[in-house]
């Protein structure tokens, strides 16, 4: 069977990120992760690094499971409360200094497995540009919920992002992408170009919810 921090690894660089990232990513040293190859990855991280790739832990560590939803209410226990499912209009305007929302200017309430701050939201993907074209590669399809950070405003090579485009109110969701200088929005979906437009970081993505 696969070890679980090989396993992360191989779905880090499907998406792009070399170790060096996926250890930024969870927020962890490369050293730490050398260190796991050799004597396993310890079981508090399996949540954290789990949700990080937008899988449940178990994916990560092999077991069946009968749907992401399940498992991801399996985890609630490592979660830190409960967090809105709101429109990407309010993301589009969200304040880490907000009041926290009444009941009812929310779609839903849900708990979030991986570590978050306070001000984490979660939003409805719309369209399929984030949708991997085959199965070996994560994917974001049209439906499913994935929860954002507002404060994790500085990503690295290859995370998933919310942002906002320059001179617009159009909000988006996309991989970060910054090579040689460069710094761009990159759709898993090659049907879809990139974007090059100057933008705003208003979060990181920290993990995905797929409903039944």
């Amino acid at each position: 069977m696969e070890e679980p921090i090989v396993k992360a690894l191989r779905w880090a660089r499907e998406d792009g990120m070399n170790q060096t990232a996926f250890a930024g990513l969870i927020g962890c040293t490369p050293q730490d992760i050398t260190n796991w190859k050799k004597r396993g990855m310890p079981a508090e991280w399996h949540v954290k690094v789990a949700s990080a790739l937008g899988k449940s832990v178990d994916e990560l560590l092999g077991h069946a499971t009968e749907t992401q939803d399940q498992a991801n209410v399996a985890q609630a226990p490592d979660s830190k409360g409960l967090i809105p499912l709101i429109s990407w209009v309010q993301a589009g305007h969200w304040n880490g200094a907000h009041d926290p929302l009444h009941p009812g200017e929310a779609e839903r309430w849900l708990e979030c497995p991986a570590t978050h701050s306070e001000r984490t939201y979660a939003l409805r993907v719309r369209g399929d540009s984030m949708t991997a074209p085959h199965g070996n590669a994560r994917s974001y399809p049209e439906g499913c919920i994935i929860y954002v950070d507002p404060l994790r405003k500085s990503p690295v090579n290859g995370q998933r992002i919310i942002a906002k485009l320059e001179g617009s109110d159009e909000v988006t969701f996309k991989v970060f992408k910054q090579e040689d200088g460069r710094i761009w929005l990159q759709p898993i979906n090659p049907m879809h170009l990139p974007i090059t437009d100057q933008f705003k970081v208003l979060g990181t993505v920290i993990g995905k919810w797929e409903d039944e």
